[in-house]
């Protein structure tokens, strides 16, 4: 296999050390998306106790109940405007947290297969004779591994970006039934 222990020592420490790159790589993009969510949280926060505060005291400044109506009327389609903004700027931290772990882990199989490949060659170069079938055999398992991990990429793709469509069309559903009774009240 390896001409000498230092080899398989040298290889292994290579792989733990990609390994622990790659995941303090991807802990890194999953905190700065979580920080992303909680900046967008505290901010809607913010400015919903803002608005319900004015709105609360419109409300108690209303001097009938035509005018309390009216007022709750008025204060509905900035709501599910901006719940409509919200939902999108969510979908825009998940969409960029998906395509960054998506690119990292892509890179990662790659750095991997070819370390595997390579690893696979040099134990080719070492077989004893003889053992051509089981290498072949290991390089087809490789290749076969590889263009499963392609399949599954293409599938996460397009369910990612199907999401994403859905979500959009979803929100101007949303924004267009809610701008309807807006415009008639006027």
């Amino acid at each position: 296999m390896f001409s000498n222990p230092d080899q398989f020592s040298n290889a292994t420490k290579a792989s733990i050390e990609a390994q622990l790159a790659a995941m303090n790589d991807l802990t890194h993009k999953a905190l700065k998306s979580v920080s992303e969510l909680v900046e967008l949280n505290l901010a809607t926060v913010k400015s919903s106790l803002e608005h319900s505060s004015a709105a609360a005291q419109q409300m108690l400044a209303a001097k009938d109940a035509q005018e309390l109506f009216s007022l709750t009327a008025a204060n509905a389609q900035p709501n599910a405007d901006k719940a409509v903004a919200y939902a999108r700027h969510l979908a825009s931290i998940s969409s960029k947290a998906q395509a960054e772990f998506t690119k990292v882990t892509e890179t990662r199989i790659a750095e991997t297969s070819r370390e595997v490949t390579n690893l696979i060659e040099d134990l080719a170069k070492s077989a004893p004779a003889g053992s051509e079938n089981a290498v072949a055999l290991l390089k087809t398992t490789m290749a076969n591994a590889h263009a499963g991990f392609e399949q599954l990429s293409k599938i996460a793709k397009q369910t990612s970006q199907a999401f994403e469509e859905n979500l959009n069309q979803a929100s101007k559903h949303f924004a267009t039934a809610t701008e309807k009774p807006a415009k008639a009240k006027k």
